[in-house]
């Protein structure tokens, strides 16, 4: 027998040895149960929470950014356990972004002594904490760290202003509606700076100038009041119990010309004309002009939180792109704070929303910001137009329109964050708001054409929004603003609504440009807002719809358009265009080159830094320089002039 023979039957020997072992025979395969996840926390009722919470703020650490909070809660005789929560699902936000990694060294006590806590394991935002018998009232200490710089968050702090968010630096008591928890905040404030709310009953604390304190609230208008203060400051009357209050980097920057300042005044009278009757008692515009606190626009029913650049007062005209958060946010007030989504609107800051709807939320506050803008003179009509343009040209081309609808975006706040990600053309962003302008333009348009003009969507507007001295929130659904519409115009609206909103690959939105009397075309200048916008702080080059990529002032590609020519070179976000047929990048040399190449054969020819590699990035484009503009389709007056024309006097 030889070696291999000899083998045969001991491997034999041992496959079957093995297979009469059970163990090594068959496996196993540990399958664990889920352990049910057991509901905790009380659901808010629309009880009163006993006793009022005081609460405390000391706003002057503005070297180390810090805002140091101590707040005290009445306890229930006989209360065992007391459940905070910190406001996750924040209004205005529609998504759950409540900074709770900022909040830090939290402590809580009683009589002096200190309380054991412990973070809920499956509702994080919430802090149980448990109270020995007798407890009357629980102390809770906090920081509040605002970032330092803008990869921490957005900066509310700086030496010159602060912008004090009341959700992002409280707890209030679980399982009860937040109308229903009564506050008494103070905040003291660094020396001889002016402050702004819109809460009332505001006063010295104390007899000390810097110590304020307000009527007590409940902690739902507590929310909805954020405070704007800062060193340099003014503060203007527009009207109609509305104000015009403004903080800024330097004293200077407030100088605002007295006939820009009455633009403020009319978009108040415009903005009364359109909606009727207010759903507020009084109104603050809370304005920054800084290039130090973080950028904002953030809808409250009696104020709005806003910033512009800090020259926006003084270099008027050169700024007229940037002024429009201002209407939008007013119009808020009506469309989204008053009247807002049934699915929106929320009992207290743990309850999820619901954002299908956010394409009338803010759809079409959108499209009344810039008619409003328009009216009233805050921005001029052709920058107006060049916003409608833009919005005309890329909704034209996106590629993200075949695979999903307007209403899916709704959905972006939560599901993105606003987060950078690549190839926003094809993913889509929160394109209920630009979109959503561009249907119910349509919408005005059909309603003007149906009723020879009689009427259009003011008269929508009046109807569904007017305050009729309701100062509270009335909710709505699909069907409510199908009835709306019909009764100013009978007309097929669920489906018209259903198709532009709902329904992924739908034409292009140029149905309301179009029976507005104007059209898309297209330019090798920009139009007046994208100047505008390219020229200003960021200094960017929009290149989008001929090359297909904007370029910061650096040449970094910061977007790529789906399928375009520098889709298809391969270039990306982050990628650095460092020369251009051989010369060094500028926006001057890549514009001349694409002009040069029009109507030619010959690629350009770009070098291209990625990492730590350099590319030859040949790119194959002879269509010249292509920026959206719309234009009368005819001479005289067209419909959409006389929408944006104002309906009031001077």
């Amino acid at each position: 027998m030889n070696a291999r023979s000899a083998v045969a039957p001991l491997f034999a020997a041992f496959l079957l040895a093995a297979s009469s072992t059970p163990a090594l025979a068959q496996a196993t395969r540990s399958a664990p149960q889920a352990v049910p996840i057991a509901q905790t926390i009380p659901d808010a009722r629309d009880v009163a929470y006993p006793g009022t919470v005081r609460l405390d703020i000391d706003a002057t650490d503005l070297d180390r950014a810090l805002f140091r909070v101590t707040q005290v809660f009445p306890v229930e005789a006989g209360a065992r356990e007391l459940v905070l929560l910190f406001p996750q699902w924040l209004p205005g936000n529609h998504s759950p972004r409540g900074p709770l990694n900022l909040l830090t060294d939290v402590r809580f006590e009683a009589g002096g002594r200190p309380l054991t806590w412990v973070r809920d394991p499956v509702e994080v935002y919430a802090f149980r904490v448990a109270l020995p018998a007798g407890t009357r009232a629980v102390t809770a200490r906090m920081v509040h760290t605002s970032p330092l710089q803008t990869n921490e968050g957005r900066i509310v702090m700086t030496q010159e202003m602060l912008n004090l968010q009341w959700e992002k630096m409280s707890l209030y008591p679980a399982g009860h509606y937040v109308r229903q928890i009564k506050i008494a905040p103070t905040v003291t404030f660094p020396e001889g700076w002016s402050v702004f709310t819109a809460l009332d009953g505001q006063r010295d604390a104390g007899g000390r100038g810097n110590r304020v304190t307000w009527a007590t609230t409940d902690y739902e208008t507590l929310v909805d009041s954020p405070i704007f203060a800062g060193k340099h400051a003014m503060d203007w009357d527009l009207g109609h119990s509305v104000r015009l209050q403004t903080v800024a980097d330097e004293p200077g920057l407030l100088a605002i010309a007295p006939e820009n300042l009455k633009t403020y005044e009319k978009l108040v009278d415009e903005a009364f004309a359109t909606f009727g009757s207010p759903p507020f008692d009084h109104y603050d515009f809370l304005l920054a002009l800084t290039d130090r606190m973080g950028g904002i626009g953030l809808e409250h029913q009696r104020s709005s939180e806003n910033q512009y650049d800090p020259t926006d007062f003084t270099e008027w005209d050169k700024q007229a792109y940037d002024r429009n958060v201002i209407s939008h946010e007013l119009v808020h007030s009506w469309n989204g704070k008053h009247r807002r989504p049934a699915k929106l609107w929320t009992p207290d800051y743990r309850q999820p929303m619901q954002d299908n709807l956010l394409w009338m939320y803010e759809g079409q506050t959108q499209f009344w910001g810039w008619v409003l803008a328009a009216r009233s003179g805050i921005q001029p009509k052709d920058i107006v137009l060049g916003a409608i343009a833009n919005n005309a040209g890329y909704y034209s081309v996106q590629p993200g329109r075949a695979w999903r609808s307007v209403e899916d975006t709704t959905h972006d706040p939560i599901i993105n964050s606003r987060r950078p990600r690549p190839y926003t053309s094809i993913h889509r962003d929160e394109d209920y708001y630009s979109e959503g302008l561009m249907v119910w333009l349509e919408v005005d348009q059909v309603i003007r054409d149906g009723t020879q003009g009689a009427r259009g969507l003011d008269d929508f507007a009046k109807a569904f929004f007017e305050g009729n001295g309701d100062l509270g929130q009335r909710t709505y659904e699909f069907e409510d603003i199908v009835a709306s519409l019909t009764a100013i115009f009978p007309y097929d609206w669920s489906n018209f609504l259903t198709a532009r909103f709902q329904t992924p690959g739908a034409p292009p939105p140029l149905g309301g440009v179009e029976q507005a009397g104007y059209r898309l075309v297209w330019k090798e200048e920009p139009n007046p807002y994208r100047k505008g916008q390219m020229a200003g702080s960021s200094n960017f080059l929009d290149l989008l719809y001929s090359l297909g990529v904007n370029l910061d002032s650096s040449g970094e590609v910061t977007q790529v358009m789906w399928d375009s020519p520098a889709f298809d070179a391969g270039l990306v976000d982050g990628v650095q265009i460092v020369a251009v047929n051989g010369r060094a990048y500028s926006h001057d040399a890549i514009r001349g080159a694409i002009t040069a190449a029009k109507g030619g054969r010959e690629p350009i020819q770009l070098i291209a830094k990625r990492g730590t590699r350099y590319l030859t990035v040949p790119i194959a484009y002879h269509g010249g320089l292509r920026y959206p503009w719309i234009e009368p389709a005819s001479d005289g007056e067209q419909p959409l002039d006389r929408l944006l024309a104002p309906r009031t006097g001077s």
